[in-house]
């Protein structure tokens, strides 16, 4: 009990620190004595300053849960079911997390490597084998959508885009899913240029 209280005031202190600071101005030593710890129980609990980032900002288990309910969608539907469930992610309890998160890496060249890995290697880890197998490139195809996505959330979440910022998720979904479709079975050949 005891010890999940400890946890539970270290990363407090590392919300605040990231939120406050940036990934960049943030050290471990400095989590630790926000939460009255000696740094080496930070890294007992947490790891590295990168682990003890991810942990304080949910996104690996959050958007993980997201995804793979978005995954049991046929093919034909995965391109909606994506930007839904990213767009109803943004807008939940956890939305402050994520959009701190995306701040971070946009603003911090250390941060973005340790985020795309996460986003990658666990978050879409399985989607680039499922789309490469039965419509080729599928990490090519992945790339693809996180663009999309990451512009979505941009203009949506930090922006404040109008209307983008105020659609509904339902609508939007509808209006983007199509091109996140295509990135996934789509032709990407492109447009040839004439001759």
């Amino acid at each position: 009990m005891k010890g999940q209280r400890t946890q539970q005031r270290i990363l407090t202190a590392a919300r605040s620190a990231f939120a406050e600071r940036g990934y960049d101005g943030v050290s471990v030593r400095s989590v630790a004595t926000a939460a009255g710890v000696d740094q080496a129980l930070v890294h007992r609990y947490f790891g590295t300053k990168q682990e003890l980032f991810l942990a304080a900002t949910e996104v690996p288990r959050h958007m993980g849960e997201v995804v793979q309910g978005a995954m049991q969608k046929p093919d034909e539907e995965l391109g909606a079911a994506l930007v839904e469930a990213a767009l109803r992610a943004w807008d939940s309890e956890v939305s402050a997390a994520l959009i701190s998160t995306a701040r971070t890496v946009l603003a911090s060249a250390e941060a973005a490597p340790v985020v795309r890995d996460v986003v990658l290697g666990t978050i879409l880890r399985d989607l680039p084998t499922r789309i490469g197998a039965r419509y080729g490139e599928g990490e090519k195809r992945v790339s693809l959508v996180a663009t999309q996505m990451v512009g979505l959330l941009v203009a949506r979440k930090l922006v404040g885009l109008e209307p983008v910022a105020s659609m509904s998720v339902e609508e939007l979904a509808a209006l983007i899913g199509p091109t996140v479709q295509r990135y996934l079975t789509g032709d990407l050949e492109g447009i040839q240029p004439e001759a």
